[in-house]
């Protein structure tokens, strides 16, 4: 069930100088991992859809917001207190796992930027679910909360370092390697890195079926 009202801020944790975490009281909203929240601050009709982060156990809500240089919500909300109030919508949307396929399937999530934080709550949320997650990211220091997954799972694909787990990005790792074609692949990101991604796995032997997107920009 949606529900809209005002949840208070708890706290603000910064990944980096533009990425961040809201942590934000719960007030008993149910969701599923994988949906996401429309959120802004009180009273402010300029509101965003974020992806939720946390799992759902937690007795918290959890967003991760990259800061945008010309967006007014991600900028506001990153300078907002603890104790500030914010405007919650929500669950919305039914991008999340196959119920039936949670305790033998095989997946793999595939992610740009903040894109990750859909799988983040998934994982939370099944902590026995058989996955492996492939980060788009530019440097390093942008494979966010890399501490909450299994290292043999999390494969940092960077774009513009060299020390991380794979130089170049989520397509081309996938061009490089095989997938066994039961496994169930979860998207989310940027629009063109999707599209090219599902194209590769479904050349590689995946039915189109088995391909499940979430489109941030």
């Amino acid at each position: 069930m949606q529900i809209t009202g005002l949840h208070k801020l708890i706290e603000i944790k910064d990944l980096t100088e533009s990425t961040y975490i809201l942590k934000i009281e719960r007030k008993g909203m149910e969701f599923e991992a994988g949906q996401h929240i429309l959120l802004g601050r009180a009273n402010d009709p300029d509101q965003r859809e974020y992806s939720i982060y946390s799992g759902v156990n937690d007795e918290y809500l959890e967003v991760l917001i990259k800061e945008v240089t010309d967006g007014s919500v991600s900028k506001h909300l990153k300078n907002l207190a603890s104790g500030d109030m914010l405007n919650v919508e929500g669950p919305l949307g039914f991008f999340g796992l196959n119920k039936n396929k949670i305790s033998n399937g095989k997946f793999l999530f595939v992610a740009s930027g903040t894109g990750i934080a859909p799988f983040h709550s998934m994982i939370r949320t099944n902590p026995n679910l058989n996955y492996k997650i492939l980060h788009g990211i530019r440097t390093c220091d942008e494979a966010y909360g890399m501490e909450s997954y299994e290292k043999e799972r999390y494969v940092r694909c960077a774009s513009r370092e060299t020390e991380c787990d794979f130089t170049g990005r989520v397509t081309d790792y996938i061009k490089q390697n095989t997938f066994d074609k039961d496994t169930l692949c979860y998207f989310c990101g940027n629009f063109k890195m999707i599209k090219e991604a599902m194209d590769l796995l479904e050349k590689k032997g995946i039915p189109g079926n088995q391909l499940h997107a979430e489109v941030y920009f």
